[in-house]
C-alpha cells in the first residue's frame, strides 16, 4: 500500500462569516493521480489555495502534513520549496517572453552571481522533451497555442523539482487532442513518481485518469472514490456532488418543432482579411422556430466565427451569400441590426467578453437594453430593479441580492446572468456558444432546463458545443463543421458520437 504524500486534516476556512471549508479531510497517496471534484463553490480551489500557501497558516484551522511532516506555509514560495506546485486555469505566463524565460523566471540559473541564460536554454530543451513538447525554447509564448502553453507550465513545475503537481481545470480551454495529450503526460509523470491532484468538471476525464476521486460539497468532504474498486463512475460522482441522483443529465422536452423557418443561410461565405482565408465557406443551414440546432466540430473548425458573422459581423469579415430571417433577405451592418431582427449571441468567453465582472447583476442584465428602461434618456431605477429580479427568479440565479458583483458568482450563475442579459432584448434566436463550459454538472442541468423553457416558449437556439454528449442530448438537429465548411447534417435520431467525429475529421 502506498504511503500518503499529503494529508489535510480538519481544514476550515471562513470569508467574512461565510464558511468556505468546514472540517475538510483530504488524503493523497504517493504516486497517484487524485481528482478533486464538486460543484462550483464546493471549496475545491479554496482547499488548494490553503495547501499552496495562498491562504497562509493562521488564516485557516486544521493541519497539513506533507511527506509525513506538519507544514505551515506562509506564502506560495514556501510550498514550492517543498515541491508543491499549482497550475491555475488562467495560466501565469508572460506572452512577450520566450519559453525558456518563462520556465526559469523567478527561479533563474546563475553562475558566480550572473544569470546563465545559455544554461537555461539547454535545461529548457531537456524539460520540454520530458513533457513531449518539441519546440525551440526561444519561441515567444504568444506564438504558441493554449495546449502547448499548458505543457510549458508543467515544464516550469518540473524545473522546480515538483513532487506534488496540482492542476486546476487544466483542460477547460483545450481541444480534445490537446486534452488527451495532457492526460497522457500526467500518466507519464506518474510513472516517474510525480503525484498529481487534478480539479476538473469533465467527468469523462476524471473517470479516465483518476486513481481516486474526492468529492467536496458545500465546503465539506463527502467521500473518496477508489477506481481500483470500480467506484469512480459518472453516477457515483454526480450523486455525491449534487446530493441526489440525476437519472437523465439532459432533460427531455415535450415539444413539437415548428415547420416555419426562422433563419436560413444560403451559400454563406465569410473571408477573414487578417488570416487571409475563408473562416466559413459555402455554408447552407437553417433553423426552425422552437428548435435547438447543435453545431459540432473540433476546435478551429470555424463554429464561433460563423456565429459572429451572423451576429452583425463584428469582426468585419467579407461576407457573400444570403441571410434570411422569417423568409426575408437581410443584411446586418452592425450587431445592433442583428439584435433588432431578434438575434442574440451569448459568447463562449463570459469573463472576457460577456460580462462586467466588477459590476452587479442588475447592471449586467440591464445594459443590453437600457433604452427599454429609460425615460427621456434617464434610466428608471425601479424598472431596472424589477427587471433584474424577474430574471433572477426565472433563471434561478443563486445570489442573496441583484446588487452582488458578478465576479463573485459561481461559473454557472455567471452564465445565467449572461443569458439573462440577452433575453432582456427579447430575441427570437439565441446563439449559445459553449453554454456550459467550465461549470459543474448540477449547474449544467439548470442551464439545460432554462434552454428547454426557452424553446417551449417559441424561441429557437443555435448551440455551439465541444461536448459531444451535450450536442447529442440537447439538439433536435446537428450540423458538423470542419475547416469552415458544413460537412454534414444529422437528425437527433441518427446522430451518434462516431458519426459526428467521422464528419468532423473529414
Amino acid at each position: 500500500m502506498s504511503e500518503p504524500i499529503l494529508e489535510m486534516r480538519g481544514i476550515s476556512k471562513e470569508f467574512t462569516g461565510v464558511k468556505a471549508l468546514s472540517n475538510v479531510n483530504f488524503k493523497v497517496d504517493q504516486g497517484e493521480i487524485h481528482c478533486l471534484v464538486g460543484e462550483n463553490g464546493a471549496g475545491k480551489s479554496t482547499l488548494m489555495k490553503v495547501l499552496s500557501g495562498v491562504y497562509p497558516h493562521g488564516e485557516y484551522s486544521g493541519d497539513i502534513y506533507f511527506d509525513g511532516q506538519v507544514q505551515q506555509f506562509n506564502k506560495i514560495s514556501d510550498s514550492v520549496d517543498r515541491g508543491i506546485v499549482i497550475i491555475y486555469q488562467e495560466l501565469a505566463l508572460f506572452p512577450d517572453l520566450s519559453i525558456y524565460e518563462n520556465i526559469f523566471i523567478g527561479n533563474e540559473l546563475q553562475r558566480k552571481g550572473v544569470l546563465d541564460w545559455n544554461e537555461a536554454v539547454v535545461r529548457s530543451k531537456e524539460l520540454l522533451n520530458k513533457v513531449n513538447l518539441h519546440i525551440n525554447p526561444e519561441t515567444l509564448i504568444k506564438e504558441i497555442g493554449v495546449g502547448k502553453q499548458q505543457l510549458v507550465e508543467i515544464a516550469k513545475a518540473l524545473s522546480k523539482k515538483v513532487k506534488l503537481l496540482i492542476l486546476d481545470e487544466p483542460t477547460a480551454a483545450l481541444n480534445d487532442k490537446d486534452s488527451e495529450n495532457l492526460l497522457n503526460l500526467l500518466r507519464e509523470l506518474k510513472k516517474q513518481g510525480i503525484t498529481s491532484i487534478m480539479i476538473s468538471h469533465k467527468l469523462n476525464e476524471v473517470i479516465s485518469i483518476a486513481d481516486k476521486a474526492t468529492v467536496l460539497r458545500d465546503g465539506q468532504t463527502i467521500c473518496t472514490l477508489n477506481a481500483a474498486k470500480g467506484e469512480v463512475t459518472e453516477a457515483a460522482i454526480i450523486k455525491n456532488m449534487v446530493g441526489r441522483e440525476i437519472e437523465d443529465i439532459y432533460p427531455k422536452r415535450n415539444h413539437q418543432v415548428s415547420p416555419d423557418r426562422l433563419l436560413e443561410l444560403k451559400n454563406w461565405t465569410a473571408y477573414d482579411p487578417k488570416l487571409g482565408r475563408n473562416i466559413a465557406e459555402d455554408v447552407n443551414i437553417h433553423v426552425n422556430y422552437g428548435e435547438i440546432v447543435g453545431i459540432a466540430g473540433l476546435m478551429g473548425a470555424g463554429r464561433t466565427e460563423l456565429a459572429l458573422s451572423i451576429f452583425g459581423n463584428s469582426k468585419k469579415y467579407k461576407i457573400s451569400g444570403d441571410l434570411l430571417v422569417d423568409g426575408n433577405q437581410i443584411q446586418f451592418k452592425h450587431t445592433s441590426d442583428a439584435i433588432k431582427s431578434g438575434i442574440a449571441y451569448v459568447t463562449e468567453d463570459r469573463k472576457g467578453d460577456g460580462l462586467f465582472l466588477l459590476q452587479d447583476i442588475k447592471n449586467n442584465i440591464s445594459i443590453s437594453n437600457l433604452k427599454n428602461l429609460s425615460d427621456y434618456g434617464v434610466v428608471n431605477d425601479n424598472e431596472e430593479i424589477k427587471t433584474a429580479e424577474e430574471y433572477r427568479k426565472s433563471l434561478g440565479i443563486k445570489t442573496p441580492s441583484i446588487e452582488q458583483k458578478v465576479g463573485n458568482l459561481s461559473g454557472g450563475n455567471q452564465q445565467k446572468v449572461s443569458i439573462g442579459k440577452w433575453l432582456f432584448v427579447g430575441p427570437k434566436l439565441l446563439i449559445l456558444d459553449e453554454p456550459t463550459r467550465g461549470i459543474d454538472v448540477g449547474a449544467k442541468l439548470e442551464i439545460y432546463t432554462v434552454m428547454n423553457k426557452l424553446i417551449e416558449s417559441g424561441m429557437s437556439i443555435i448551440m455551439i458545443s465541444s461536448e459531444l454528449g451535450e450536442v447529442l442530448g440537447m439538439s433536435d438537429r446537428v450540423y458538423v463543421m470542419a475547416k469552415g465548411e458544413i460537412k454534414g447534417e444529422l437528425s437527433s435520431e441518427e446522430a451518434t458520437q462516431e458519426k459526428i467525429m467521422g464528419l468532423a475529421t473529414l
